[in-house]
This record gives C-alpha cells, sequence and structure tokens, in this order.
C-alpha cells in the first residue's frame, strides 16, 4: 500500500487532518517548507487533477501579490507558481494507492478515511 502526505508542519490544519485520519509511520511524509515539491511532483498531481488551478491553495496569503506580478493567463501558469512557493499549494495533499486527494474539505477528509479502509 502506497502513502504519501504532503503536509506544512506549521500548519494546524494539516496537523489536526493527519492526526484525524491516522497518519503513521506506515506513510511517507513530506513537508513541503523544507522540501518543496518537485516540478515532477506537480506534474504527477496535474496527472489527477488535470488541473494546475485546482492545486491552488487560493488562501495563501501572498498569492495576490503573485498574481499581481505573474497574471495567469492559462492553467499552465499555476504551475510556474506552485514551483515558485510552497505556500501556493492546496494542502494538505495525500497519495493512497494511486489515488490523490488534495485539500481540507470536509469531504474530502472523509474520502481520505475511506480510501484507508480499503
Amino acid at each position: 500500500m502506497q502513502r504519501k502526505v504532503y503536509f506544512l508542519s506549521t500548519c494546524d490544519t494539516c496537523q489536526r487532518i493527519m492526526k484525524e485520519v491516522g497518519v503513521d509511520d506506515s506513510f511517507e511524509q513530506q513537508d513541503i517548507k523544507f522540501h518543496p515539491v518537485t516540478e515532477e511532483q506537480v506534474e504527477a498531481f496535474f496527472k489527477h487533477t488535470v488541473s494546475y488551478e485546482e492545486l491552488i491553495n487560493k488562501r495563501a496569503r501572498i498569492l495576490k501579490d503573485a498574481l499581481a506580478e505573474n497574471p495567469v493567463k492559462e492553467d499552465a501558469d499555476y504551475k510556474k507558481l506552485l514551483l515558485m512557493d510552497y505556500t501556493f499549494l492546496k494542502r494538505p495533499v495525500f497519495e493512497i494507492d494511486g489515488k490523490l486527494f488534495v485539500g481540507n474539505a470536509k469531504k474530502t477528509v472523509e474520502e481520505i478515511k475511506d480510501a484507508l479502509r480499503e
């Protein structure tokens, strides 16, 4: 069973969700603050979401400034933002047996729990 979580160690929501779904040593854990996602990882996420915009944390405080400097004209521009700063990635991101779960919505957390029960 492949299990990986991309999270921000300083994010209380990430910590709460990881505890709620039971993240343990069987999960590979990548703290994106210290080990930012690579272009290959972002491209792998894209294969699941079929949209870079879906991976963007629209609540990121510096997003407004980044969009002013780098206006988004197409979906690929969001990829550039994702590689520019770790705070732009919607989190947490869970990879479980080839499935990708992005964000902290209640429905997403329930889907993560269901995937872990399978």
